[in-house]
């Protein structure tokens, strides 16, 4: 689970009814993957390197600077993570955290639910590709402010072996 965090969740830029679709596809992923033992790890966005934290207080709003309120997991996901674990840019693995997790649980495949398509999604997703991953995207689990944008991602993330269920 990637970004499902109060700040993301609740701030307006998707539709309720989408959010209730995508809401349901990610619990219904989550409650699958907990039948079948297989472990959920939520990421969640804290930007804390001063050159991302001066960024997001001119381009987003402040939004997810380390420390600010609205980090946490957002509610309707909040109890379903196994582990859960921080980010400071777009991509899951650039702090190793995420490296080391995976090794430990003796993990070959992920499947990506959250948000947003075009950035985090994404990243996480070729990195993941680059380390040997195979890497499945639901769909109907990720959500995309410029959903003309988030076509192009995905067809481009196909191409580079992701998989989209």
């Amino acid at each position: 689970m990637i970004d499902l965090q109060t700040v993301f969740w609740a701030s307006g830029i998707f539709g309720e009814s989408v959010k209730t679709k995508t809401k349901a596809t990610i619990l219904a992923e989550a409650e699958a993957a907990k039948t079948n033992r297989i472990p959920i790890i939520a990421v969640r966005q804290e930007w804390s390197i001063p050159s991302t934290q001066a960024v997001a207080r001119l381009l987003m709003k402040g939004q997810a600077v380390a420390g600010t309120p609205g980090t946490e997991i957002a509610s309707p996901f909040s109890d379903l993570a196994d582990h859960v674990l921080v980010k400071r840019v777009q991509d899951a693995f650039e702090t190793g955290e995420l490296d080391k997790l995976l090794v430990g649980l003796d993990v070959g495949k992920l499947r990506i639910v959250g948000l947003d398509t075009n950035y985090c999604v994404a990243k996480t997703a070729l990195a993941a590709r680059q380390r040997g991953f195979e890497v499945e995207i639901v769909t109907r689990g990720v959500l995309s402010a410029d959903t003309t944008a988030a076509e192009k991602t995905l067809n481009m993330l196909r191409t580079r072996l992701v998989t989209l269920d």
